[in-house]
């Protein structure tokens, strides 16, 4: 009678992967489900009339609400978040600090993606000197960004960073400002702005959940075959000897 024969290493291999590839898979199914509700969220919001300054503050949930501004950019303080694309080109997105003058709340207006070729070299931008008015909608991030290390604290101005942190920068700077980052609209002082709500659509995580899925079946297949397949073979071995006897 054949035994199922997997081996200790391959069993070993089995029961540490195949739960992970499971969990993986339903993480990925979980975070297109977020980003599902987030676009549907956003679609809804983005319709909406303005919320006046003055409302921005006591909103209970802000994303993705539009809201009209009036006030002036802070040229000294630029922030460029690094490791940006757009149509498969390199550069960066430009933040300042903008003090609105009807509440004296200070915002950090994401003015637009501008291209970065080459690095030997900053990033050329403009600032508005003149007190204007702009459209923008409130930003907030699906998760934390992902970092190899966090961006050094007290870097000089411009500071290029790869997260942004609008309640560490109002505490630098001693500032009463708002805990989000608002992206502006097309208008005065913009440069591309045509944001994309999340970087990777739920289409793109049902795929990584399906992968992920079909790796663990394959290995747990692969797993029963050399099981049986050793058990095929140790059993011939087995006949063979009482044979010989």
């Amino acid at each position: 009678m054949k035994h199922f024969r997997p081996g200790i290493v391959p069993s070993l291999v089995v029961a540490i992967l195949v739960p992970v590839m499971v969990c993986l898979g339903f993480w990925q199914l979980s975070r297109g489900e977020q980003k599902r509700v987030l676009m549907e969220n956003y679609a809804e919001r983005r319709v909406a009339p303005p919320l006046d300054s003055t409302e921005l503050a006591h909103t209970s949930d802000p994303a993705f609400r539009p809201v009209t501004l009036q006030g002036q950019f802070d040229s000294e303080h630029s922030i460029l978040l690094d490791n940006r694309q757009h149509d498969g080109k390199v550069g960066v997105e430009l933040l300042q600090p903008f003090l609105d003058h009807r509440t004296g709340l200070w915002l950090l207006v994401n003015r637009g993606w501008l291209p970065w070729p080459d690095r030997r070299t900053p990033p050329v931008f403009n600032t508005p000197e003149q007190p204007i008015s702009l459209q923008a909608w409130v930003y907030v991030a699906p998760g934390a960004t992902f970092q190899l290390h966090a961006d050094p604290a007290g870097a000089p101005w411009p500071r290029l960073v790869t997260a942004i942190e609008p309640d560490k920068l109002w505490a630098e700077l001693d500032r009463n400002g708002f805990n989000y980052e608002l992206r502006q609209q097309s208008g005065p002082g913009a440069y591309r702005t045509d944001w994309p709500v999340v970087a990777m659509g739920p289409e793109k995580h049902l795929g990584y959940a399906v992968q992920w899925f079909a790796m663990a079946t394959a290995l747990f297949g692969l797993f029963l075959y050399l099981g049986w397949h050793n058990a095929g073979r140790h059993h011939g071995k087995h006949h063979e000897s009482n044979q010989h006897v």
